[in-house]
């Protein structure tokens, strides 16, 4: 299994469509036996939260943002956590909306330390 995300933040590493997140939105990770949960902002995403669970290397969450234009969104998430060769995390995510049309894959990769 994969190291724990508690304390990590992460940022996709492509824009999605506007109104959702992209490489300006950060996610910061928590992680306690088996649930997950991150806050999250940037982009078109004011505040957005997501709740879940972990069982080994996958995570199956809920997320539901707030976005600039003051509308609200939330969906269903399951991402598979992978170790990166040069020590960092990242999630290979498939998302669906739940409260609007749509679905997608995206990644997001822990930031560098500089």
């Amino acid at each position: 299994m994969a190291r724990s995300l508690d304390g990590l933040v992460l940022s996709p590493v492509a824009d999605q469509a506007p109104g959702q997140v992209g490489t300006g939105t950060r996610f910061t990770y928590h992680e306690e036996d088996g649930r997950i949960w991150a806050e999250y902002a940037g982009g078109d995403v004011v505040r957005g939260h997501l709740v879940g669970t972990r069982t080994g290397d996958v995570l199956d969450f809920r997320y539901v943002q707030l976005k600039q234009d003051g509308t609200t969104a939330s969906g269903h998430c399951v991402s598979t956590v992978v170790d990166l060769a040069d020590g960092r995390v990242r999630l290979d995510e498939r998302w669906e909306w739940e409260s609007q049309a749509g679905s997608g894959t995206s990644t997001v990769e822990e930031l560098a330390l500089s």
